[in-house]
């Protein structure tokens, strides 16, 4: 069989070869081209259309922006606007959003869809921008961050490479491709390898918005497919071991590698998943250093680390405990043409051990300073609550104050408080005793986007989390912080210690 013969894309219900995806990317292509696109969005769910997308604008030279479809209508608009998007290519209903553009109906992957046209003015970009990523911060506003194509195809070259003992065959995309991570670790990096990805809708692998997960539908479909490779959030991750070790089933033997990215995991979650046979792995990365960095990898694998250093990346801590990054390195950001110096300084503390693996602590904006004058990363202590199976969401509190508070949330809304002290409990026992939280209480409700806690990519919001749970807590509001309501959940408990 030759490479084009092979099978590139598996929808459920078309197996695509790499020559079927080919024919149909250089056909969309030539219309982008035709009409004068420069800056193509897709706005659409997981699928051999998005994938064809993708690949025709980089064949017509167009700048392709992937929008979330969890993004506010707000954030949409922003990156439309800020992105300089004169194409728009989505769904029949979605286009209904844009009622006076002209609007042309297409066919792409066997999918109806729909090419809108936008008045736009060029935005600044670095020169040889490729794709454009939006990502949203704690404000809330997504920020472009401006990829060319050989930044990210080293990446993907890079995970070839250090995957190709596994001879991973069968990925199943579990995220959605407007994410980085899915979009070259888990699309460039398979095809580049000559594997098929299964690209199921979302709702398909239980994912709903930004964060809604069935993780039922989710482990279905894992059996259904028998995929080698997956990647998963840690949140994922969590909620299917716990679902596992609950149903009494283990995952399938098909699974090479589950790589868990996005946030912090912990030693005690991946050791949890692998004895219920999921091959869980940490790795790190950016959307500056065009996704993934650090993985671990089986044979080159430590636990409670985000990994070594991946073939196309450096990586080196500063002074100040802040960790640095090169190699594979972004344009700079949208309406900036001024590129990035050779390291870029990547917002996180973190150390690199004497075997090359890193050790990521936390952002650099969120050290806390406790009365006693000692410094605490809150995600290491977060980590380590989340370490617990009943514990799904933690947010550590405590700058400038004597002892430190979290506010929790259970992975079942049924688990009781005795179950959650049980776990802060055996979170304080792996901490020192100045990073031991003293003080907790049940969140009013999970950190969405949705409850206003929650950033729409998911990370917490923490001085919304801290409003809302301020009183319960007994904490000063957060400057210039209004009240929120309080949590519904009574005063917080005070742990001995």
């Amino acid at each position: 069989m030759t490479a084009a013969d092979a099978i590139a894309i598996d929808d459920g219900q078309r197996r695509w070869t790499a020559a079927d995806v080919a024919a149909e990317a250089r056909a969309l292509a030539a219309v982008l081209t035709a009409q004068g696109s420069r800056v193509l969005a897709t706005l659409m769910d997981n699928s051999a259309a998005w994938v064809i997308a993708d690949d025709a604008a980089q064949l017509a030279g167009v700048v392709h922006v992937p929008l979330p479809a969890f993004f506010t209508p707000a954030q949409l608009g922003h990156a439309i606007e800020a992105a300089g998007v004169d194409t728009v290519l989505t769904l029949p209903p979605v286009a209904a959003r844009w009622p006076q553009a002209p609007a042309t109906p297409c066919e792409v992957g066997g999918q109806p869809l729909v090419l809108l046209r936008l008045p736009a003015r060029a935005a600044a970009m670095p020169a040889g921008t490729a794709k454009i990523t939006f990502t949203s911060g704690t404000t809330g506003a997504p920020k472009g961050v401006c990829l060319s194509a050989a930044a990210m195809q080293r990446v993907a070259d890079g995970l070839v490479t250090a995957m190709a003992p596994l001879a991973v065959q069968r990925h199943l995309c579990a995220l959605p491709f407007a994410v980085l991570l899915e979009n070259i670790a888990g699309l460039m990096a398979p095809r580049a390898a000559g594997a098929t990805c299964i690209v199921l809708p979302l709702q398909a692998v239980g994912l709903t918005g930004s964060s809604s997960f069935d993780v039922a539908t989710f482990h279905a479909a894992v059996l259904r497919h028998q995929p080698h490779s997956l990647i998963l959030l840690p949140q994922m991750l969590r909620a299917w071991a716990g679902y596992l070790a609950q149903s009494g089933q283990r995952a399938p033997e098909s699974l090479r590698l589950v790589a868990v990215g996005g946030a912090a995991v912990g030693a005690g979650l991946v050791q949890a998943a692998r004895a219920l046979g999921i091959p869980a792995y940490e790795g790190y990365g950016l959307s500056e250093g065009a996704s993934v960095q650090a993985l671990n990898l089986p044979g080159r694998d430590r636990p409670g680390s985000a990994g070594a250093a991946l073939p196309h990346a450096r990586l080196r801590v500063a002074a100040d405990g802040e960790i640095e990054v090169a190699g594979s390195l972004f344009g700079g950001y949208l309406g900036d043409t001024a590129a990035p110096a050779e390291w870029w300084p990547t917002g996180d503390l973190g150390r690199l051990d004497a075997d090359g693996f890193l050790h990521v602590d936390g952002r650099k904006k969120n050290l806390l300073i406790t009365a006693f004058g000692r410094n605490v990363s809150p995600e290491w202590v977060e980590t380590a609550l989340r370490g617990h199976r009943a514990i799904g969401q933690s947010v550590v509190f405590g700058d400038g104050q004597p002892v430190l508070s979290a506010v929790l949330w259970p992975l079942a809304a049924e688990e009781d408080d005795a179950t959650l002290q049980a776990a802060v409990d055996a979170a304080n026992a792996m901490l020192p005793d100045y990073a031991q939280v003293r003080r907790w209480t049940r969140a009013a409700a999970p950190f969405t986007p949705e409850a206003g806690m929650a950033t729409a990519n998911g990370q917490p919001q923490r001085a919304a989390v801290l409003a809302r749970h301020a009183e319960a807590l007994g904490l000063p509001l957060p400057q210039g912080t209004a009240a929120r309501a309080p949590a519904s959940t009574g005063s917080a408990r005070t742990v001995a210690g």
